[in-house]
């Protein structure tokens, strides 16, 4: 199969790249434009794969997206590019609504235009897999069933509307033109080669470097955490074998308060490196909340689970000591983007 890939030197779908090429005979066009969240450190090891290549293009350029389509011929689309920090959407959502909503339009437009001239065997064959999240569908209270697939969608945040309008672009496409589209929808992801801007690679470089450790609110927020080396093996299954017109919420089970992972972090880190100063508990600081904080996170993937044969390998504690452990031994890597793109300041406090 060859994958048109959007994304593909970000968090996720790095991942996906490397899943691809390391376990699969698929090839793969890594369409990336390289905003600040990008690196091509993440695809390093597979770059040299005759099967890998990368396009520096940026989808909300349709006259760009209709020549890779027609120079590339994909069998399949996995529209992984976006911008996804609700911090930064508070405090610039234009750029949100221009790379998720006009992007995945112009993709979309492009992939139609392309599919309307394939023969009906290979029309049949392609599909445009679209990648979002979970917080399309708003908050959780304490005590409401995890989301499934018919969740209503309720986003809170310029990203979450964002990305919610996308997901409906992808149905109608699907819907109006027969275009053959479906969608996932994911919990929170962590694992290495994490932008440092989120709670996860955020707290660890902090507690590694002793500097405070912020925590919104009073840190309990919930969020159900995915490892995403397992979420990338369920984007890969989806793509093979997902139907046109489905929804799967991808998600492990493993709801953690936002104080709890940041706890764990610590633990982990006093075991593997001690710091002389005292357990990094200490560094714990609650700060004020972020605007719009939606409370709790969490999804049912029973369904996944079926449709896609596929299960969760890491459970929360396994997975979040490799994440640790990979964060102490490519310290060049994060210590380059704390000094020229991201220091570790607080965003989205601005109203």
């Amino acid at each position: 199969m060859r994958i048109l890939l959007t994304g593909g030197c970000g968090f996720i779908g790095s991942a996906v790249v490397r899943h691809l090429i390391r376990n699969t005979e698929h090839s793969v066009l890594n369409v990336d434009c390289m905003t600040y969240a990008a690196s091509e450190d993440t695809v390093s090891e597979v770059a040299d794969d005759p099967r890998y290549s990368h396009a520096r293009a940026n989808i909300v350029n349709g006259v760009e997206m209709q020549r890779l389509f027609e120079e590339y011929r994909p069998d399949a689309v996995m529209h992984l590019a976006a911008e996804s920090h609700v911090d930064r959407s508070i405090d610039g959502p234009g750029v949100f609504i221009q790379t998720n909503v006009v992007g995945t339009y112009s993709l979309l437009e492009a992939a139609r235009k392309y599919w309307n001239t394939l023969g009906d065997a290979e029309k049949k064959a392609f599909r445009f897999h679209h990648i979002s999240t979970d917080e399309v569908f708003g908050h959780l209270e304490p005590n409401d069933p995890p989301f499934t697939e018919t969740t209503p969608y309720d986003p809170r945040s310029p990203y979450s509307a964002s990305k919610a309008s996308s997901d409906h672009l992808v149905r109608a496409w699907f819907h109006t033109y027969g275009l053959p589209t479906f969608v996932t929808n994911t919990t929170n992801n962590y694992g290495i080669w994490h932008f440092p801007e989120k709670l996860i690679p955020l707290v660890t470089i902090n507690a590694i470097e002793g500097r405070e450790l912020p925590v919104y609110g009073k840190g309990e927020n919930v969020r159900d955490w995915l490892f995403v080396e397992d979420h990338a093996e369920a984007l890969v299954k989806a793509v093979e074998i997902g139907k046109p017109g489905e929804t799967y919420a991808i998600g492990a089970r493993q709801p953690r308060t936002n104080l709890e992972v940041v706890k764990k972090i610590c633990a982990v880190l006093d075991e593997l490196q001690p710091d002389p100063a005292g357990p990094r508990e200490r560094l714990i600081r609650f700060v004020t909340d972020r605007p719009g904080h939606d409370f709790r996170y969490e999804i049912d993937p029973s369904h996944a689970e079926k449709e896609l044969d596929w299960k969760a390998e890491h459970d929360f504690e396994r997975g979040i000591r490799k994440t640790v452990q990979w964060y102490l031994d490519n310290r060049a890597w994060w210590e380059g983007i704390r000094s020229k793109r991201y220091t570790g300041q607080r965003l989205g406090a601005n109203t």
